[in-house]
């Protein structure tokens, strides 16, 4: 679309004529602009920097381009490191995860805005509520509550699992979605004798991918980004997800044969590619999905 022929946003076509408007979009988009580099140089850098060898990262004068680009590079730190069961790891929790954001918010989403059993309102009110608690200030309850159910320890990935599904943001999309849904279609399926748990997995479900692939998409990329919960809930280093095998890199890479601080960058690298991959991919579905999606009273 032509710029004159805008008729939406900040700017619209008819005040682009006057000069004060002219100078208001230049300097929104040399901000915009400046956004997008302070966002694309630090990975750039990481990434360029993973096939410089040593010398070169600390050499002077600074040098952003490396001198080749070593490919079989990538395989050998993925080889070292042990990767392919990390990234296992991570996709087993990233599986649960996403089972878990679906199911339960769903479940809970359709009991609050279809169901309404007694005290939905109630429910409703407590989850808007816990957006006022920051996430550091939930961070101890919730360990206490993993530990006294005897759920911490090694070889389990439930509590991540639940920890990543169960999220305020995820209901609230649910139920502004369903809240959409035509009534009659859930009322038909009842005059056929499907209960409330049929009708939600027969009729609520099926009428929601798009929204089921959003928060698919966000508990995706929560899981895999997260180190803290991993870091204090894995004792096992065999368990370990892929961040937390990158942060104890970092302590262990010394006593590695031949590992310097480029290898580490190359890591570093290997470990963010998945996310960016992601995002790249679902754009679309996330962007839209934000601007989109308002709560509703």
């Amino acid at each position: 679309m032509k710029l004159r022929q805008k008729n939406e946003g900040l700017v619209v076509g008819v005040e682009y004529k006057h000069t004060r408007f002219k100078i208001l979009y230049a300097v929104i988009i040399f901000l915009l602009a400046v956004a997008c580099l302070s966002a694309i140089i630090p990975i750039g850098w990481l990434f360029f920097a993973g096939f410089k060898e040593a010398d070169e990262i600390f050499a002077t004068p600074f040098k952003f381009f490396p001198d080749a680009f070593n490919l079989s590079k990538i395989a050998e730190v993925w080889k070292t490191v042990g990767f392919g069961k990390y990234f296992i790891n991570t996709f087993v929790v990233m599986a649960g995860s996403v089972l878990s954001a679906v199911v339960l918010n769903g479940l809970l989403a359709y009991a609050v805005s279809v169901v309404k059993p007694i005290g939905h309102k109630l429910v409703y009110n407590l989850i808007l509520a816990s957006y006022m608690i920051p996430a550091v200030a939930s961070l101890v309850p919730l360990y206490a509550n993993i530990v006294s159910l005897g759920l911490k320890g090694y070889g389990i990935y439930l509590p991540l699992c639940l920890l990543y599904g169960a999220n305020a943001y995820y209901f609230m999309m649910f139920k502004n979605y369903f809240d959409t849904i035509p009534r009659s279609l859930m009322e038909a399926a009842r005059l056929d004798g499907a209960n409330s748990l049929r009708v939600f997995f027969s009729v609520v479900l099926p009428l929601s991918k798009p929204i089921v692939g959003v928060i698919s998409i966000f508990a995706m990329t929560a899981s895999w980004a997260d180190f803290l919960l991993p870091y204090l809930l894995l004792q096992d280093d065999k368990l370990a997800t892929v961040m937390v095998k990158i942060y104890n890199l970092k302590s262990t890479m010394s006593q590695m044969s031949n590992f310097g601080i480029d290898k580490y960058l190359m890591a570093l690298t290997i470990s963010i590619l998945p996310q960016i991959l992601m995002f790249v991919i679902f754009q679309k579905q996330i962007t839209g999905t934000n601007a989109t999606s308002g709560v509703k009273g």
